[in-house]
């Protein structure tokens, strides 16, 4: 049992104590027991072991709906002779080139990269999109063996595609099957499947086949849609649909499935998206620096969807997301009073919903029975604070990096911005290592 308190506390629970100036959660077997001041929680649990926020932000950990472990070891790279113009060039020059050259050593390391930075950022559930076509089989659980080594809470998919022949998309099929199949014989609240696509325009009708013979309406899809233009031209010339109603002919659509980046979509492909229960994530740092377009959020909100957020891994930091997704959003509608309520919505909220819907224990809130994922931000307010206005503050005061403690599934992973449970040098060592071989592979020289 533990109890973390001695913080200010944002439970983020619209139907108990929103705010607590001085307090703190009780939580032990994965849960959170109790949510109470301070004094009256170290009263009623004197055995408990104290973790102290010192006067920090308590508060549910973050949840990112969209990103992509295999990128991690892009940070700092140059791939010679790779001058991206348009947003094909970025995913044939950089992201394709890189997986394929991606075996399951550095898919390894790439997750042990991404879990350690997003603990760091209070993330405490990640949706993995994977994509190592230089080796497929047994990649999703690479992966799950860093999640659970490290404690992070997972939903992972592999992304299927054509765009390096049959066989490959065939073995990326296989992939997601076995793993659905491992999560449904080793049943967890720590790890979810779902099933991947790539783009629809990397995607035949022959493989949308296969993809729903191997699921059978076991999980839900996690598929990019309408993230450039591709899409469309694609859907359109080719199959005479929209990608949305595309996808509604291949039974895709559903209250489990996401739908990635959403940024072409017409009002006929939101009015689907809504009548299907389908989800969206919005990446609006990715979106803006790959020059695609910004999501219309406003409407798709204002349609009724369920929609969250990501980061499609261009960074870690969700509070670093949602700063750019208000700013996109009002300079997009050039109006400086809209969004605010869909983003921290987006974030805060509707990722939890998500979460829910693909079989994740209840996330986002901290109140009793909710899982312990808990974070500590140090933040110390120099204007009136709580739960009034705790947006306001997460928008213009906090970032990523303020995060001090990280507790996921009761366990305290991050204490005083020290790895608890692992060796992070070790780690980074280990990563370094596979990244100057990757980075070789891909310039033809050595690091």
């Amino acid at each position: 049992m533990i109890l973390l308190a001695n913080g200010k506390v944002i439970t983020r629970d619209p139907e108990g104590i929103g705010y607590l100036p001085d307090g703190g959660v009780v939580t032990d077997g994965g849960k959170i027991v109790e949510v109470g001041t301070t004094a009256d929680l170290k009263a009623k649990y004197p055995q408990a072991e104290f973790v102290d926020a010192k006067g920090g932000v308590i508060m549910p950990g973050l949840i990112n709906a969209h990103t992509h472990i295999y990128s991690a070891l892009a940070r700092g790279l140059a791939i010679v002779g790779n001058n991206p113009t348009n947003f094909y060039e970025v995913l044939d020059g950089t992201w394709w080139a890189i997986d394929r050259n991606l075996d399951l050593e550095a898919t390894k390391a790439s997750a042990q990269a991404l879990v350690i930075d997003s603990i760091k950022q209070g993330v405490t559930t990640i949706f993995d999109h994977h994509a190592s076509f230089c080796e497929i089989p047994g990649s999703l659980m690479k992966i799950a063996e860093v999640t659970k080594e490290f404690g992070m809470r997972a939903s992972l998919c592999y992304e299927v595609s054509d765009r390096d022949g049959e066989e490959k998309s065939i073995q990326s099929v296989q992939e997601n099957k076995d793993f659905i199949d491992y999560c449904e014989k080793n049943p967890s609240d720590m790890l979810k499947a779902m099933f991947g696509g790539h783009a629809l325009f990397t995607i035949s009708d022959k493989t949308f086949d296969r993809m729903n013979a191997a699921n059978n309406g076991r999980v839900g899809y996690h598929i990019h849609v309408s993230e450039g233009m591709n899409d469309v031209y694609d859907s359109l010339q080719n199959y005479g649909r929209r990608p949305v109603q595309r996808l509604q002919d291949h039974n895709i659509l559903g209250p489990t499935t996401i739908l990635g980046h959403c940024i072409h979509v017409n009002t006929a492909e939101m009015d689907i998206i809504k009548a299907t229960d389908t989800m969206c994530v919005n990446n609006p740092e990715s979106n803006m620096g790959n020059a695609v377009g910004i999501s219309p959020i406003l409407q798709l909100c204002k349609k009724g969807i369920l929609v969250g957020m990501g980061t499609d891994a261009y960074t870690n930091d969700m509070l670093e997301s949602i700063k750019v997704a208000l700013c996109s959003q009002r300079h997009n509608a050039c109006l400086p009073n809209v969004a605010w309520c869909e983003v921290t919505e987006m974030l805060f909220h509707n990722n939890a919903k998500m979460a829910a819907r693909c079989g994740f224990p209840t996330l986002g809130v901290l109140k009793p029975g909710a899982a312990a994922d808990v974070i500590v931000m140090d933040y110390k307010p120099y204007t009136p604070f709580s739960d009034a206005n705790i947006e306001g503050h997460m928008l213009f005061g906090m970032t990523g990096r303020q995060c001090q403690t990280t507790m996921i599934n009761g366990k305290i992973l991050m204490k005083d911005r020290v790895l608890t449970e692992i060796d992070e040098e070790a780690v980074n060592a280990h990563v370094l290592e596979s990244a100057k071989r990757l980075w070789g592979k891909l310039n033809h020289c050595e690091y």
